[in-house]
């Protein structure tokens, strides 16, 4: 296990301990599922993301007071895949929200939209045991909010669902698949994780310039997705956000109040140790 370590400081009378992990990329077929799905489990991520898994959750176990897997716990969507992850998600220390991978059924073969994401949800049986949209717990203090923003953006039901989350009055540290726009990862990703995007929610259409039409079409931002985000950087409640998807480890402040957290892929090991005090 590759373990970072970070202190956010926020004011609690006690420290609470979460183990963030992200992009897993589990990657199993069995006799139920076709050929496809057999070949993606055969080139796609390391067969030793399970084993990490494992190792995460028993390190959160024994030092954490929760785990939180911010989304891409399995590559795609096939029986053996789905089963594991209920296995997995039945553990209530274990906080889950959907990345974009836990709905693709062949990995990039059809544009991701809400029908796409609907159609794996419904074969999946309902989803994977868990809520996978929108989520919420509370923990020594502090409120952990799951929001689904896997293709890119969000919905104006999700700012409704975040507003009734912050009339709590507990400081939140949002959890998500997708990291928003922030100059210096952008620079970051660019630089060193030179692509045709840089997979980031907000870009406006200067940092778009740079895009493939494809990827600059997908991650163009709605107007629900503005006004999240907006929402996101003025509420003094919201004290950090946990993501992945990038497969890199960056931290920087959205604004002097707010830290994103962007953690390395958990199918090489990695995870990050988040101490809020």
């Amino acid at each position: 296990m590759i373990l970072k370590k970070s202190t956010l400081k926020i004011g609690l009378e006690h420290p609470v301990k979460i183990l963030h992990i992200t992009d897993t990329h589990l990657a199993f077929a069995d006799d139920r599922d076709d050929e496809r799905k057999h070949e993606l489990s055969q080139r796609r991520f390391s067969q030793e993301a399970e084993k990490y898994l494992y190792e995460h959750i028993e390190y959160s176990k024994k030092n954490c007071d929760i785990l939180v897997h911010t989304g891409d716990l399995i590559d795609f969507v096939s029986h053996a895949n789905v089963k594991k992850a209920r296995e997995i998600l039945a553990n209530n220390n274990i906080f889950f929200i959907a990345g974009n991978h836990d709905y693709s059924q062949y990995v990039g073969e059809a544009w991701e939209d809400n029908a796409y994401r609907m159609n794996s949800y419904m074969q999946m049986g309902y989803g994977l045991g868990v809520p996978m949209f929108f989520n919420s717990r509370q923990i020594g203090g502090v409120n952990i909010v799951g929001i689904d923003n896997s293709y890119y953006q969000f919905e104006d039901w999700q700012i409704w669902r975040l507003k009734k989350e912050v009339q709590k009055g507990l400081p939140i540290i949002l959890a998500f698949h997708d990291p928003l726009f922030e100059q210096s990862l952008y620079d970051f990703h660019n630089s060193e994780h030179p692509a045709d995007c840089t997979y980031i929610v907000g870009c406006d259409e200067e940092h778009l310039l740079p895009y493939s039409e494809f990827r600059a079409v997908q991650q163009r931002p709605t107007e629900a997705t503005i006004r999240m985000i907006d929402y996101i950087k003025s509420e003094p409640l919201i004290k950090a956000i946990l993501t992945g998807h990038l497969h890199f480890d960056y931290e920087s402040k959205l604004t002097p109040g707010l830290i994103q957290y962007v953690t390395g892929g958990g199918y090489e090991g990695t995870a990050r140790e988040l101490t809020v005090i």
